[in-house]
């Protein structure tokens, strides 16, 4: 079979096209026919080496975290899914992904894919929807009537935050680069700077800002509110004083969550928007368009057939 690797960590040079054994499910696994994938940022800083220490990988090593695909074989005890399934799920990090036309998944963390979508394009849920999901409802805790600030509300987990946040009854404020702002839909208020402001309940940042850009969003959460950081390179500030909480997001696999947002796509209630579609030969050079800044905005999958 074909897949994507890389050997040693480096820039997007050090991927490979190439062929591979088709692996075989143990106890547990189940083999996936993969329709797709999709580029997330973190596949690039795997690849480059700079998460060894909390996403440690074996070389060589194939990315791709999301996968959307059909169940091929079953390994001994798995009873969740049957040959023939078409299946979406968010991979372990640490194992080897789904940029390739077969991979192994634990039956644990898959789901039914959404049926009112074609199967490549619900490659873009996983590990997107599920940041959104948990950002917006495990750590801020957000309820019908409160104020939400999307901060970064223009890329493909702000896309999903603002249909969430929304469809829970908050008011949604949401900021984009004058770049991306133009996409965002369905927000009560689109900006591209933050000046003045009617305190919010919760801010949550997607956006890759600078740790005093983070700070500055904290005087605009009311006392007993909450800051929601997916940036985890730098830790979410605080201010005990007035009871205002920073919580650093690290996103998890969860099929019953993801269960939920496949519904909502299905019932119409939550979009699923591609940005763009690249075959699996391409995904190095979708990693150094990534690198040069050229990606347009929202979710790349990648084309597994």
């Amino acid at each position: 079979m074909k897949a994507v690797r890389f050997h040693e960590y480096g820039d997007s040079s050090v991927l490979r096209y190439e062929d591979v054994e088709r692996p075989v499910p143990g106890a547990g696994q189940v083999l996936i026919r993969v329709a797709a994938t999709s580029f997330n940022g973190v596949d690039a800083n795997i690849r480059g080496g700079f998460m060894q220490g909390p996403i440690p990988v074996t070389l060589p090593h194939t990315p791709g975290i999301d996968m959307a695909g059909t169940v091929e074989a079953l390994g001994e005890g798995v009873t969740e899914v049957a040959v023939g399934d078409q299946v979406i799920g968010f991979l372990p990090m640490t194992e080897t992904g789904a940029a390739a036309e077969y991979v192994l998944a634990p039956a644990a963390v898959l789901t039914a894919a959404p049926k009112s979508i074609p199967l490549t394009d619900a490659a873009a849920l996983p590990i997107v929807g599920l940041t959104a999901w948990q950002a917006l409802f495990e750590h801020a805790s957000l309820t019908a009537g409160q104020r939400i600030l999307i901060n970064g509300a223009g890329g493909a987990v702000g896309d999903y935050a603002v249909q969430l946040a929304k469809r829970a009854g908050a008011y949604v404020i949401a900021v984009a680069s004058p770049r991306s702002a133009s996409r965002v839909s369905g927000a009560d208020e689109v900006l591209t700077d933050v000046t003045t402001l009617e305190p919010v309940d919760a801010v949550l940042n997607l956006a890759p800002v600078a740790p005093e850009q983070l700070a500055a969003l904290v005087p605009l959460i009311r006392d007993g509110g909450v800051l929601v950081n997916t940036t985890v390179w730098m830790p979410a500030p605080s201010d005990e004083a007035r009871g205002v909480r920073g919580i650093n997001l690290f996103v998890r696999s969860d099929a019953d969550q993801l269960a939920q947002l496949a519904a909502l796509v299905d019932s119409g209630e939550l979009r699923v928007d591609i940005a763009a579609r690249v075959p699996l030969a391409e995904l190095p050079a979708l990693h150094a368009d990534a690198a040069a800044g050229k990606l347009p905005s929202g979710k790349t999958i990648v084309l597994a057939a």
